[in-house]
């Protein structure tokens, strides 16, 4: 088991209940105890999901999302079901495809008051809301705000229909016109940010 893990790697740890997701924990320490160094613990630092915090999930929260804590413990290596990979949040947004193994992480977050470090990220679209890489989002060709479809009263489908895509605010300023084309252009799928494959 020591020739496996190493300090920073981060691993999904057994639930105490079957049937809840595995935790998600960074390895901080690791210590061989007992006869002939026969029993490994691991000190762990864990990752809080969305629904496992105090104000619980919001919208803007991704999938596979978590928040590294201040809470620490000492587990077993048994409860180890093996590796996983947070990534940051920049870097988890260029990802081609997302497996089961991987998350990202925005904040800190510090389990016995709630809050949130940093406390403020950047918003987009009207409902100012920060960003969710699961949702997918236009962008405007004229001021390059984000906005996600049914916000600007279109549907995901027609989203990825646009061929050219302009905010009611740009189209009022500058007298721009709404175009839709009946199929997505290599230019057009570059203002589109969708939402990940799973594989």
């Amino acid at each position: 088991m020591l020739m496996n893990y190493d300090a920073g790697d981060t691993v999904l740890m057994m639930a105490p209940d079957s049937s809840k997701k595995p935790y998600v924990a960074r390895v901080e320490e690791i210590e061989a105890t007992g006869p002939q160094a026969s029993q490994v613990k691991f000190k762990v630092r864990w990752y809080y999901r969305p629904e496992e915090s105090i104000g619980g999930r919001r919208p803007f929260h991704g999938s596979k999302e978590v928040f590294l804590s201040d809470h620490y413990d000492s587990q077993s290596a048994d409860t180890i079901e093996g590796k996983c990979y947070v990534h940051t949040f920049r870097d988890y947004t260029k990802l081609r495809s997302v497996s089961a193994e991987d998350f990202f992480c925005r904040f800190e977050y510090k389990s016995a008051t709630g809050s949130f470090v940093p406390d403020r990220i950047a918003v987009f679209c009207k409902c100012e809301m920060p960003y969710n890489p699961d949702n997918l989002m236009i962008q405007c060709e004229d001021c390059s705000d984000w906005f996600h479809p049914s916000c600007v009263e279109i549907t995901i489908k027609e989203a990825k229909k646009l061929e050219h895509f302009y905010c009611k605010s740009c189209i009022a300023e500058n007298g721009k016109d709404l175009q839709k084309s009946n199929g997505a252009t290599a230019q057009s799928e570059e203002k589109v940010q969708s939402k990940r494959r799973r594989r």
